[in-house]
């Protein structure tokens, strides 16, 4: 290794350069593969639990439903009478049985609903019930109804008619609404089927799971392959506890390891709780391990090729020069080298010719001087080349800053690239107001990167207006107005805040900013120049330096009349708001084609 550099200096270099380009694109490679496989735990979790707390939606509506629905039958007349009566009347158990399934239509997680009366009289359910292992809490608990409204059962088989199948009890005591006595149960039967359903079909990335557990942490509902009432703890020993109202713990691991999501619900004292085994986390980091490798080994090879190719470039003619310098016989004139290019190798070899021909003159004195001769050659040559060495060894340094992805940078370019091509949009002259939206907020992130910390930009726009069409290009203009001769020019930071908001007349616009304001008379002046109506073929034609006021206010009025202009009102000092209006139009509600 040593003898191959020592024989040439486009060893030297390409080795040199090879390493400082290489070492910084492996350390790049290794971080990034870092930060991505963090970032996918980080994005897995936080996507696990916002399906939780979509599931906690869709339960709590549902428990607050049946639970609303518990408290309506006690104060019912007609279940307040038949529980009081010292006897069965069948009218009333038909009546309370027809109220008992309208009140339970079009609720699928309703399995069943049973009043029970004390003594001897006959249970009443809306479907005839044959056989239940409920056990209520009062068994184990006889005062619990003394310090607790109602009772949450654990998943338990109901036999009706119709088949057997799992259910979920909400029960509390019912008591006169007189003399507050106890004077029978009632059980809101929730189908347990129809919970489970819901919480099978989300999923938590492709192989995770959600589980329903009980305030005991028994499983209410889950994977069919999971056992209900069973506690989490016999699938998952030593898993802990769950601190807090939701987070996350990890449990097992290596291969074995899962993340463990958590959402305490509000009613019920239900937990959710979703599985995301980690095989998810490696088969995403072994893409992105995958994908890094075969961009550093891209850039190594591209790099390789470059630095190849640019030592030749460079070395090329010190070869040439070298050869003929090692070839030269001392009694003979030296020849001349042609000279190919015009950078310092090539003035190197200018002044190679003119030292020969002066060489020729002075054989003698070349032949008496030769060794000084060599000497001071090899230094000329070295003087030469360090110039040129630290040149392209800078220029080397610059080219591999250009290709370090700074994250500023790249987003800077993206929101210009989105910029760009919706300006240009195919030449259509129509787009949706979240387009136009999305198209200031690329303006100004740009502006963002180039003036940080100098501006707050706040979007006040109804989803509902979002949907609307209209003219394009005319906020952006007006954001730009106000950043530059606005907020730009006062001290501190300012803001900028579009408002829109929609009635009979139309959808109303406003761009309003906290800057320097402007001054009465530019006021007026601008106001002079916004009320005159400009020739039809000028209007629509770009003003000097972009799309100004007076362009925005043409476009509009060429568009949509002269009502739709812009109004400006300002104050020196405060602040500037422009406001127009689009009508209510078929362009406002679809696409003009």
């Amino acid at each position: 290794m040593k003898k191959w550099l020592g024989r040439s200096l486009k060893h030297k270099l390409s080795l040199l350069i090879i390493v400082v380009a290489l070492v910084p694109l492996l350390f790049l490679g290794i971080f990034s593969y870092n930060i991505a496989a963090g970032l996918t735990e980080e994005k897995a979790k936080i996507s696990g639990m916002n399906t939780l707390r979509q599931l906690e939606a869709y339960l709590d509506t549902m428990v607050k439903d049946v639970e609303n629905m518990s408290l309506f039958l006690i104060g019912h007349n007609g279940v307040q009478e038949y529980l009081k009566s010292p006897a069965n009347n069948y009218v009333q158990q038909t009546t309370i049985i027809n109220f008992l399934t309208n009140l339970a239509f079009s609720k699928d997680y309703i399995a069943n609903i049973i009043i029970e009366p004390l003594g001897e009289k006959t249970p009443i359910s809306f479907k005839s019930l044959v056989g239940s292992d409920f056990t209520d809490v009062t068994e184990s608990f006889p005062n619990y109804y003394d310090q607790q409204p109602n009772w949450w059962s654990s998943v338990h088989q109901q036999w009706t008619f119709e088949g057997v199948r799992k259910v979920i009890t909400l029960a509390r005591p019912i008591r006169s609404t007189d003399k507050y006595k106890l004077i029978g149960k009632e059980q809101i039967n929730l189908d347990q089927a129809v919970i489970a359903e819901q919480i099978t079909q989300a999923v938590l990335e492709k192989s995770g799971f959600v589980l329903l557990l009980d305030e005991q942490n028994r499983i209410l509902a889950g994977p069919t392959d999971w056992t209900t009432n069973l506690p989490l703890s016999h699938y998952y020993p030593d898993i802990g506890t769950f601190d807090g109202v939701s987070g996350f713990l990890d449990y097992g691991e290596g291969a074995d390891k899962k993340t463990i999501l958590y959402k305490t619900m509000d009613s019920g004292n239900w937990k959710l709780v979703g599985i995301i085994p980690s095989e998810e986390y490696r088969s995403q980091n072994r893409y992105f391990l995958t994908l890094t490798a075969v961009a550093v080994s891209v850039a190594i090879l591209f790099v390789i090729i470059f630095v190849i190719f640019l030592i030749q470039k460079i070395t090329n003619p010190l070869s040439a020069l070298t050869k003929f310098l090692k070839n030269t016989s001392p009694d003979e004139p030296m020849p001349a080298i042609p000279v190919k290019s015009i950078d310092e190798v090539g003035q190197l070899i200018v002044s190679y010719n003119k030292l020969s021909s002066r060489i020729v003159k002075l054989t003698d004195e070349v032949k008496w001087n030769e060794s000084l001769k060599k000497e001071a050659d090899m230094q000329a040559l070295q003087i030469q080349m360090n110039p040129h060495f630290l040149y392209n060894t800078l220029s080397s340094i610059h080219w591999l800053a250009l290709m370090n992805r700074d994250t500023k940078i790249a987003e800077m370019v993206g929101s210009l690239s989105d910029f760009l091509r919706f300006s240009l949009n195919n030449g259509q002259e129509y787009c949706s107001i979240e387009q136009e939206i999305i198209h200031v907020k690329n303006y100004v992130s740009i502006q963002s990167i180039r003036y940080p910390d100098k501006f707050v930009f706040q979007v006040n726009v109804a989803s509902s207006i979002q949907e609307k069409f209209t003219l394009k290009l005319l906020l952006q203009p007006l954001v730009e107005n106000a950043m530059l001769h606005g907020i730009l020019k006062r001290e501190g930071e300012g803001s900028i805040t579009i408002y829109a908001e929609c009635d009979e007349q139309g959808i109303h616009f406003t761009v309003a900013d906290d800057g320097i304001g402007i001054a009465p008379e530019r006021l007026n002046w601008l106001r002079t120049q916004l009320s005159e109506h400009p020739a039809p073929h000028e209007m629509g034609r770009p003003t000097k330096g972009g799309y100004g006021l007076r362009n925005v206010h043409n476009r509009l009025v060429l568009h949509y009349g002269k009502d739709a202009g812009l109004i400006v009102e300002s104050a020196e000092g405060e602040g500037t708001r422009v406001m127009f209006t689009i009508p209510n139009t078929e362009d406002t509600k679809s696409d003009n084609k």
